[in-house]
């Protein structure tokens, strides 16, 4: 299929083949048929897209500030890799989709196939959207009308917060799609409305829509026009719908306001506020976010789990059903806000439209090829001729599920470079899959992980998804008899731990099982290589310390779900467990752990966990949320028979006492990624010992599950 998308790095508006996506449980698949350019929200994204590297960082300080904070912790390198990997992406446009639904995923009720529906999804002619993201198109609104039902969504969420009552007089400052929603809304609602806007012709829809309009075009005095619409009492509201970086839109809307007046920002502008503005009058002032309750919410957007409606009356999918029952009663008229169409194969000229500043526009609707009966969704695509396989199979095919960020900034050069036949790679949307695709010239993108685990070609399976799909993927990567390079963690749960290990003892063929390796890097890291050799003749036992300045995780993300991420042991200090274990030499004998705080917040964040091990060696880790991010993130220590080994950030070893030792620096990081990678890869071809043993893998596993469940505890 083709999708719309945005480069970061070079700015270009692309129309790409990518593989459609899969109606996951709670989900529906639809087959578009047309969208809208959101021209105000895209505009912004496309302008900072094409804008130079010093106009980028004067809109996103806070970006800077935490690209020199990894500078001075981790150096100039990792700095520059970590900036070019954010801005090698691309990111789908669009948000305002109307389609014909194909597939109902598990779990979904209300909707079936053959019937019409709107959603949030991106400019795409497939498109996966979560149930609660969607609503049904009546009979009586065609296409081109339903395709505003996201804008006015949007508009409706921010009059609802600005409560309007018969009669009153309302400002709208901003007239472009959102901001003329608005004015019909408001007038739907029994209200006087005054708009503002620069463009003459955004005011005389605002006129022909029943509103009072003002040109803003240098010479309009915006508050004694306020004035005369109120007759000197002051507007009841403001909405403002405007895109800008000014202030002066919030400064007057609070200067045209009556005492205790409401101001509603839906669009973009400055918020450098004027207190006495604000005081004198006691206006209240409020942010409205998107469509409404549930924006943002993964337990509703993505679980599905609806707010009950005596509780909450007006979510964001009732307000895309609100919109669809004005546009079907005629109430709201959108058809006068259609100024361009564009065909799809079109579809990069609507953004030279918006940027390019040579025609006026306001409603551009992108128009897709008319479904047919026979269309099916393409999940995988050939981006380029497969290598063909010699006979005697010396380099490994490596098929690989997950492209984010990880994936295509380690993983995948790490295979390159251990020079592996890369044979296809997955991801859920299929973007980022066909994104790497052509970066690193594999062949074969898909959203089907299934088939790729079951193609004959791969040799190994390369899993890098969210934490809660990895046992699942490594059970059926083990039953096809396919080797497994995981990321870690290998699994979240005790159950998931149990089905690995039974998948593996299955899996035994003329005596050979399949090589099964977690990212546990930082085993393969040059200095702590340096550091097990050191260790290796002191028969005493030792003090292993390990400090990780992890930093906050808001508790919203997806990595603090104890049922997807797993949490932030589970998920991160795993690595931190294998490597004192690696160190140690021995099994993990008991464990314990100490948590900070009173337990009301996530207990998980900040701990002290004590790992005691067989030869009497003690192993502490002091997991760490609440540091400063100035700071470097990780120091290993080890004290033993009178001597010290330091290793700060993976870049300077330290070692005291140690007879010919002193120090080990790197001039940039390496925390072992490339090392692991190529030490697994050199297994595949040479059929020698796993690159870390299946019994070390599940020891380490169980013992953070259990020091999870007792930090929770």
């Amino acid at each position: 299929m083709r999708q719309l998308l945005q480069s970061l790095n070079d700015g270009r508006t692309v129309l790409a083949e990518v593989p459609a996506p899969q109606a996951a449980a709670g989900a529906l698949l639809m087959r578009t048929t047309r969208s809208l350019v959101s021209a105000g929200t895209e505009r912004m994204l496309v302008e900072f897209s094409r804008a130079g590297w010093l106009e980028r960082a004067r809109q996103q300080p806070e970006a800077v500030r935490q690209v020199l904070d990894k500078l001075s912790t981790d150096g100039l390198l990792p700095t520059v890799d970590a900036v070019r990997s954010r801005l090698d992406r691309l990111l789908p446009l669009g948000y305002c989709n109307v389609g014909v639904i194909a597939e109902v995923g598990v779990d979904v009720r209300g909707f079936a196939p053959g019937g019409r529906a709107v959603s949030n999804g991106p400019h795409a002619e497939w498109v996966a959207v979560p149930r609660n993201l969607c609503a049904r198109v009546p009979d009586e609104v065609s296409d081109d009308e339903a395709a505003f039902t996201v804008l006015g969504a949007i508009a409706l969420q921010g009059m609802r917060l600005a409560a309007p009552t018969l009669g009153e007089s309302f400002a709208v400052i901003g007239l472009g799609l959102v901001g003329l929603l608005a004015v019909q809304l408001l007038r739907a609602n029994g209200c006087r409305v005054l708009g503002f806007d620069p463009d003459p012709h955004r005011c005389d829809l605002a006129r022909r829509f029943g509103a009072d309009a003002l040109v803003l075009d240098g010479a309009a005095d915006v508050l004694m026009t306020a004035d005369s619409f109120t007759q000197g009492l002051g507007v009841d509201g403001v909405l403002i719908t405007a895109a800008t970086a000014s202030n002066e839109p919030v400064s007057q809307a609070a200067r045209m306001c009556r005492r205790r007046g409401r101001i509603v920002l839906v669009g973009v502008a400055g918020l450098t506020l004027e207190r006495a503005d604000f005081y004198q009058k006691e206006l209240s002032f409020q942010v409205s976010c998107s469509y409404g309750p549930g924006r943002y919410d993964p337990e509703y957007e993505e679980r599905g789990n609806d707010y009950p409606l005596g509780f909450v009356r007006w979510t964001e999918q009732r307000n895309f059903q609100a919109i669809l029952d004005m546009l079907r009663a005629r109430r709201l008229d959108v058809r006068p806000l259609i100024s361009h169409r564009f065909a799809f194969d079109a579809a990069p000229a609507a953004y030279d439209l918006l940027t390019g500043g040579r025609e006026p526009y306001i409603g551009i609707l992108l128009e897709y090829p008319p479904p047919a009966l026979q269309d099916a969704p393409i999940r995988s695509i050939m981006l380029g001729s497969p290598k063909a396989r010699s006979s005697a199979r010396t380099s490994p095919a490596i098929g690989l599920i997950g492209a984010g960020n990880h994936s295509a900034r380690v993983l995948i050069p790490a295979f390159v470079a251990a020079g592996v036949s890369l044979y296809g790679v997955a991801s859920q949307g299929g973007v980022t899959a066909a994104h790497c695709a052509r970066k690193f010239g594999i062949s074969r993108a898909t959203t089907d992980p299934v088939a790729l685990i079951a193609a004959p070609d791969v040799d190994a399976v390369v899993i890098a998804t969210r934490h809660d799909s990895h046992a699942g993927l490594i059970v059926q990567a083990l039953r096809a008899h396919k080797h497994v390079f995981v990321e870690k963690p290998l699994a979240i749960t005790a159950d998931q731990v149990d089905a690995i290990v039974d998948a593996w003892e299955r899996s035994e063929i003329d005596g050979c099982r399949p090589y099964l390796v977690v990212g546990f890097n930082r085993r393969c890291a040059p200095q702590v290589l340096r550091m097990k050799a050191l260790l290796a003749d002191v028969r005493e036992p030792k003090s292993l310390i390990v400090t990780v300045n992890a930093g906050a995780v808001p508790a919203t993300h997806w990595t603090q779900d104890r049922s997807v991420g797993g949490g932030r042991i589970i998920g991160e200090a795993c690595h931190f467990v294998d490597l004192l274990r690696f160190l140690a030499g021995g099994p993990i004998v008991r464990s314990s752990v100490e948590t900070l705080g009173d337990g009301r917040a996530n207990p998980a964040d900040s701990a002290a966990i004590t790992l005691r091990f067989a030869d009497g060696s003690v192993g502490s880790i002091h997991y760490l949320a609440n540091g400063h991010r100035a700071v470097p993130k990780e120091r290993l220590e080890v004290f033993c028979a009178g001597r010290v080994l330091q290793l700060d950030n993976f870049r300077r070893l330290r070692g005291y006492g140690w007879p010919h030792f002193s120090r080990f620096n790197l001039w940039r990081q390496d925390k072992g990624q490339r090392a692991l990678v190529q030490v697994f890869v050199d297994a595949l071809r040479t059929g020698g010992d796993p690159p870390i043993p299946f019994e070390e893998l599940i020891e380490v596993s169980r013992a953070v599950i259990a020091i999870d469940e007792a930090a929770r505890r």
